[in-house]
């Protein structure tokens, strides 16, 4: 008989299994995900982790009547082989193929599209009260993870949930890690669970034995009651969730399916909000995911025999040079502090955790909290970095104007990951930064053309009386040579790079080696164009830019944002302040539109951010007869 995974089309074969059949598909499953991720790269420790999970879940609940969301959804590999995509899960995380997280427009099994932490049980409540104000009947299963639980919304969607009183079920999928270690409170609660004997100990048995105390008298029995809430907050497990209204059941061994399947059923049959602690390993099954599993969290294409990645550049990546940079200049200033939320070692902050431990602050998956954490330490005189990939920094926007900016403290923001990232899709592109960052008052936005550059603008941040941010890209730097000692750049100060009379190149960070590019081609075509490094988003320099516009009376921005308010914009602002509307302007960047998953190469070239269309673009506006027939993408804008 063949694997037991090629037979499994939908959920409904699933349910047809026995326990042992299911043991089996399990360790098919694990095999098929291994072999993909090694291929294509992606999450393989939180899929690992929840093979049983899963399968438990969809032998008890009837997707897509019942609903599943899971949190963040990078653990969403197993759902989607079972739920139909087998054939096609080869492709995964390759452009035009299957997402690496849930995707409502992929399957009618996945019941929210999710990329982010911590939104799961709100979403979940949202769909039953949708479903009790239609009068309908089915399940809604949020599947949390502890790291998820560090994040703040998840306590207030709980708080809610608790008091409506709504049927709802949370599975909190406890397998000690985010991406990096967990912290705080709540990891230290949720591990005493684990490993404490006393919580081994029912709440029934509990109950049993306050029943014998004797109740003579009024004065007794309530002595009995506190006797007896006391010993529940001592010895039962999950008093938290019991207090906040959730009937709790467990803990129980995620990888045990007999246990998990009689868990779930006994969950769907009590009604009102409930939540299942099940434990997991995270990378179960693989052992280089067990040891390393924040390195497996999220990982590129590598060798299963060894776990060792295939591709490994000799270039640094930027945030290798962040990190570094970081640690030099705290070693210089006593003030620098660093701040992470769950993402020491993706944000490069590795080095600076071991070498000042009294100065870094993990906050775990709690952005808004990091932000007003720093603000905090910024009026006592620190210098706080907030290191945060720029998808992430999204969730804390409120904060940043209202806790930092509005009292203009020097605030440090390292974003990470800006621009396009790549296979994790929509959901992790950071091509919102500059729009959302530039339209804060008292913002300084910087953002480098190379990794030497990166360092200076650090230096230059950690200079400057105010909320500041530098923005850089995912993935390796140009490889130039990197100077001795950083310096601080003159704020406000764009480089002219290259002086040319008939056009003029303004690009912004990783597009200005695309735009000294164009200007080459250019050059072999007759046209002599200026390339203008502008370094600096907010303030931009006025004069350079209106100089260069004016002189070459054709002007083209680029940069690696949406267009919507983003550097163009600032320009273009800029020019009609200036009353210059004689100059001929076009902005390339993104469109009002989300990115697929796919290469970032593969995108950028989708999207218009190449020295090819750039030169085509110039070639357009000059109006040369070569740039005829040229397709032009990725621009807007005019004046």
């Amino acid at each position: 008989m063949g694997r037991y995974l090629d037979q499994i089309n939908s959920p409904w074969d699933v349910r047809a299994l026995t326990i042992p059949q299911l043991e089996q598909l399990a360790g098919e499953i694990r095999e098929e995900i291994i072999t993909t991720v090694a291929k294509n790269g992606g999450h393989l420790a939180p899929n690992l982790g929840v093979v049983e999970l899963t399968l438990a879940l969809h032998r008890v609940f009837y997707t897509p009547r019942d609903k599943i969301i899971w949190d963040v959804g990078h653990q969403c590999y197993v759902h989607k082989l079972i739920t139909g995509r087998r054939e096609q899960f080869y492709t995964l995380r390759c452009h035009g193929g299957l997402s690496g997280f849930p995707r409502p427009d992929e399957s009618e099994h996945d019941a929210f599209a999710t990329g982010h932490s911590s939104t799961s049980i709100s979403a979940a409540l949202g769909m039953a009260l949708a479903r009790d104000l239609k009068g309908d009947r089915y399940a809604v299963v949020a599947v949390i993870g502890d790291g998820s639980m560090t994040g703040g919304m998840a306590y207030e969607a709980l708080n809610h949930a608790g008091h409506l009183k709504k049927d709802l079920i949370v599975v909190l999928n406890d397998n000690k890690m985010s991406i990096s270690a967990n912290v705080g409170a709540m990891s230290g609660y949720l591990n005493r669970m684990r490993t404490d004997p006393k919580y081994s100990r029912g709440k029934d048995e509990i109950e049993q034995i306050l029943r014998r105390i004797p109740s003579i008298g009024s004065t007794v029995v309530k002595v009995a009651e506190r006797l007896k809430d006391s010993f529940k907050y001592l010895v039962v497990p999950g008093m938290i969730f019991e207090e906040m209204g959730f009937t709790y059941l467990g803990p129980i061994d995620g990888h045990n399916m007999l246990s998990m399947l009689n868990t779930f059923e006994q969950a769907k049959s009590l009604g009102g909000p409930v939540l299942v602690h099940v434990v997991t390993e995270k990378g179960c099954g693989y052992a280089p995911a067990v040891e390393k599993a924040d390195k497996f969290h999220g990982i590129g294409p590598f060798d299963i025999s060894s776990g060792n990645c295939l591709k490994k550049s000799d270039i640094s990546t930027y945030t290798e040079i962040f990190g570094r940079t970081l640690v030099k200049l705290a070693e210089q200033d006593p003030a620098v502090v660093g701040i992470t939320a769950a993402m020491c070692s993706g944000t490069g902050l590795n080095e600076f955790a071991k070498k000042f431990p009294s100065r870094f602050f993990d906050v775990g998956i709690a952005e808004q909290h990091a932000v007003t954490m720093a603000a905090g330490l910024a009026t006592q005189g620190y210098k706080p970095v907030v290191a945060v990939y720029s998808t992430f920094l999204q969730r804390a926007y409120d904060q940043i104007i209202h806790d930092v900016c509005l009292q203009k403290l020097p605030v440090v923001f390292a974003v990470d990951r800006s621009g396009i990232v790549g296979d994790d899709g929509p959901t992790h592109h950071g091509l919102f930064d500059i729009s959302y960052l530039r339209s804060a008052p008292h913002m300084t936005i910087m953002a480098p053309a190379d990794e030497n550059e990166l360092q200076h603008m650090l230096h230059t941040a950690l200079q400057v009386n105010g909320p500041c941010a530098v923005r850089y890209p995912r993935g390796t730097g140009l490889g130039v040579a990197l100077d001795l000692h950083s310096r601080a750049l003159p704020v406000g100060q764009a480089e002219v790079l290259v002086e040319g009379k008939d056009i003029t190149l303004l690009a912004v960070g990783n597009m200005v080696p695309v735009a000294r590019r164009a200007a080459v081609m250019l050059k072999e075509r007759g046209v002599l164009a200026t390339v203008i490094n502008a370094r600096f988003i907010k303030p931009l320099d006025d004069e350079c830019i209106t100089r260069w516009a004016a002189r070459t009376g054709r002007l083209i921005t680029i940069e690696e944002n949406t267009l919507a308010g983003g550097f163009g914009s600032a320009v273009l602002q800029l020019l009609a302040a200036k009353e210059m509307p004689g100059i001929q302007v076009k902005c390339v960047g993104i469109e009002d539109v989300f990115i697929e998953h796919g290469g970032q190469s593969l995108l950028r070239k989708n999207y218009g951010l190449t020295p090819e269309n750039i030169m085509n673009l110039a070639m357009q506006m000059i109006g040369s007869r070569k740039a005829k027939g040229k397709r032009i993408i990725g621009l807007g804008g005019g004046a």
